[in-house]
């Protein structure tokens, strides 16, 4: 069976992930302590390890509070340890951990920082993407280029069409009307912004299915011609994409 996802939001706009199973219960990225520890104690769970994406101040924050309450180890990626709470273990991209009974296949994501990491549960069928790709965007270029996060996305498609993506923040509206000011004629995407503003659907997560349906990040190929680009790369098409959603 897979393991039971619960999706929390925290802060303005974040998502955290509560994963449970016989084998206990492991939290995706800890914005801050207080929903996450409420959302355990309603549920009687304990709290085994916290997986850490990327070092940024709303993924990190809840960390401390959460290991004083429940002692959860702390796992994130090694090429980002200075910058994280510290950890308990060490992970780089292309290995794969046992969580929970589950391989896990940790991605390198990097663009939005360097470092940044994806958890992929393929057992289960989640990515935990955090602000790489993310509910129809991607994440800013705060540390790397657009080459960069280009490979990432790639690396990211290229899972399952049925893997959830679960991304780090509802950023939908905002992502929403950027993808439909240079995608206006995609019905799925038209059918998913309505069913989102109506509240019949969550922001997150999506299959990837759904991403590939509506990300303009992903739909590089598509959107090439209406953009003007008839011979770039789809790396180039991607980095005039990030460019025009930084000034939408």
């Amino acid at each position: 069976m897979p393991l039971e996802l619960v999706t929390l939001r925290c802060l303005r706009d974040n998502y955290a992930y509560l994963l449970h199973g016989e084998a206990g219960t492991v939290l995706i990225d800890a914005p801050e302590a207080a929903p996450i520890l409420q959302a355990l104690q309603e549920r009687g769970w304990g709290l085994d390890a916290i997986l850490l994406t990327h070092h940024h101040a709303d993924h990190i924050d809840g960390v401390p509070a959460l290991v004083a309450e429940t002692g959860a180890r702390v796992i994130g990626a090694a090429a980002d340890a200075h910058r994280l709470p510290p950890l308990d273990i060490r992970v780089t991209p292309g290995e794969s951990i046992e969580v929970l009974g589950e391989p896990v296949s940790v991605i390198d994501v990097s663009g939005h920082t360097i470092g940044h990491v994806a958890f992929h549960f393929p057992d289960s069928h989640y990515a935990f993407t955090a602000d790489s790709l993310m509910a129809m965007g991607c994440g800013r270029l705060f540390e790397g280029d657009a080459a960069t996060m280009w490979d990432s996305l790639s690396r990211l498609n290229a899972l399952p069409e049925e893997t959830l993506i679960c991304s780090g923040h509802d950023y939908c509206a905002g992502n929403g009307a950027f993808a439909l000011s240079v995608d206006p004629g995609n019905q799925a995407l038209k059918a998913r912004l309505a069913a989102t503003e109506s509240g019949a659907l969550p922001c997150a997560p999506a299959s990837l299915r759904t991403e590939r349906e509506t990300n303009p990040f992903l739909r590089v190929a598509e959107l090439r011609a209406p953009l003007g680009l008839e011979g770039a790369t789809e790396a180039e098409v991607f980095a005039r994409l990030r460019q025009m959603k930084d000034a939408f």
